[in-house]
């Protein structure tokens, strides 16, 4: 079975993304960081043993070279969650979704999850985060999607609840190691610790934040 590559995102505008790193951040310097944060998750994709990538994205951000662009839809993150799987689905092909919030993730271990979904034992990989979400998702069948719509999202049971709305569809699932989000300046300087020090990333939260922790 193929694969392709789901990155969902927002345009990296100041006021718009990674608010819950204000305070210590300005709406500025977040707008930075989720810009490093994306970067690098696209990066990681690009790199990744994928047969096709999509970014699904929140504004104007462009995608990169070779990947397909297309439109969020739906108005809260479950409906535009379930939208990204709809709006790319193609025949024979699994999907597998990730954000813009865990650039520690490189792309083996992308190209694993990859490999993961098409074993037949698989219909659905999900790898939970610290905090309780997930930060990766695949389908065999991007049609499941649609079961993301009324899953509560952004809360510390969202990771348990997509579960229980993928097994009440019959779904195998395959569970992937948690990664860590970012969400707060917290985790920004944990993650940043996980990645290449020369990394986007990395840097960027030197730069940004750890001048504050020590102010």
């Amino acid at each position: 079975m193929n694969a392709q590559l789901l990155v969902l995102a927002k345009t990296p505008v100041p006021g718009r993304v990674k608010t819950r790193l204000c305070p210590p951040c300005t709406p500025e310097q977040a707008a930075r960081i989720a810009a490093a944060s994306l970067a690098d998750t696209l990066d990681a994709g690009t790199a990744a043993t994928i047969k096709r990538r999509c970014l699904v994205v929140e504004g104007d951000h462009p995608a990169p070279e070779g990947w397909h662009r297309v439109a969020q839809r739906g108005v809260s993150l479950g409906e535009r969650l379930a939208h990204a799987f709809a709006d790319t689905r193609v025949s024979g092909t699994g999907s597998l979704l990730i954000g813009m919030d865990t650039p520690q993730v490189d792309a083996g271990l992308l190209s694993a999850a990859a490999r993961r979904l098409a074993e037949d034992d698989a219909d659905a990989v999900l790898g939970c985060a610290e905090d309780g979400g997930w930060w990766v998702l695949g389908l065999r069948d991007p049609a499941h999607g649609r079961a993301l719509r009324h899953v509560p999202m952004s809360r510390s049971d969202t990771g348990a609840l997509t579960r229980a709305a993928l097994a009440d569809r019959g779904l195998r699932i395959v569970e992937l190691p948690a990664q860590r989000d970012v969400d707060t300046s917290a985790d920004a300087s944990a993650v940043a610790k996980l990645c290449s020090p020369d990394s986007r990333f990395a840097r960027t939260v030197a730069e940004l934040i750890s001048p504050l922790e020590f102010a």
